[in-house]
């Protein structure tokens, strides 16, 4: 996979399949945080002791590692559930060539058969269709970090359906964070039992979208 290097110097790949790059060209890292970490409320999440997050496109893991970074810097004694949703096992070979400044990101390239565990951190990537595996999750999360290929690229997922049923694994009040802002994403969301909200805008004008699970 082609490394592409970001206005925050970090580098994100490029996707052949897609066509497109995994994170924005503004700054992969800076996404990662700004529009995944700070608005979920992680931080403070972290203070109960506790966090579950639903990392739907886990990609090459810069959303959950930064999610990582800030709940033990929060609190070192927190318990961190990460599941990850993925399609492109090739990733995890991706992530061991990649060094961000992520401080836990070398807690993901010891990932083995899928897994990652220590005394804070439990971490699981299940490979496969996301719209199918996300029917075979256990428990329910606090928090989803939501990050796809574009609705206009990858529109299979972002349909209400595939809303409700990412739905049926968020507690009432936990947040789904995505950088899509795009109408029929908002009324998909909503359809679903979401109350999306602007979120930060990082890297172009249009802002990003915080959805409340309220259903």
């Amino acid at each position: 996979m082609k490394k592409i290097l970001t206005g925050d110097g970090s580098y994100t790949l490029f996707s052949e399949e897609y066509k497109e790059v995994y994170h924005s060209i503004s700054g992969a890292e800076e996404e990662a945080v700004k529009k995944y970490v700070e608005p979920t409320g992680v931080f403070e999440l972290a203070k109960k002791g506790t966090i579950r997050v639903l990392d739907v496109c886990f990609g090459i893991g810069y959303n959950s590692a930064a999610v990582i970074d800030a709940a033990l810097r929060s609190n070192p004694d927190c318990k961190i559930v990460i599941v990850g949703l993925e399609k492109d096992e090739k990733l995890l070979d991706a992530i061991k060539e990649l060094n961000p400044k992520f401080e836990s990101y070398h807690k993901l390239k010891s990932i083995k058969d899928n897994e990652y565990a220590d005394s804070n951190i439990d971490l699981k990537i299940v490979f496969g269709d996301a719209r199918d595996t996300i029917n075979t999750i256990q428990g329910t999360f606090d928090i989803c970090v939501f990050d796809p290929f574009s609705p206009k690229t990858q529109p299979e997922m972002w349909t209400e359906q595939f809303f409700k049923d990412v739905g049926l694994k968020i507690n009432a009040g936990g947040v789904l964070s995505t950088y899509s802002c795009a109408t029929h994403v908002r009324i998909n969301m909503v359809r679903a039992g979401f109350d999306p909200k602007d979120g930060p805008s990082i890297g172009r004008r249009a802002p990003s979208t915080i959805a409340t699970k309220i259903l």
